[in-house]
């Protein structure tokens, strides 16, 4: 399943950059804001995957 979870977490991160992105035009702070915090969800998500592989690599 870490394949769907870096999906996930990739597309959780594109629709952070576009919501920022959309901030930033619009000059809405609270999108900005909330594109921040799903592209921080997105690296969290990454990085939980990344210690996963490598606890499956160590174990291997």
């Amino acid at each position: 399943m870490g394949l769907e979870d870096r999906a996930k977490a990739t597309a959780k991160n594109v629709e952070g950059k576009a919501q920022e992105a959309l901030g930033n035009v619009t000059g809405d702070k609270g999108d900005q804001a909330a594109g921040k915090a799903k592209q921080t969800e997105a690296s969290a998500r990454h990085a939980g995957e990344d210690v996963k592989d490598g606890v499956k690599d160590a174990i291997d």
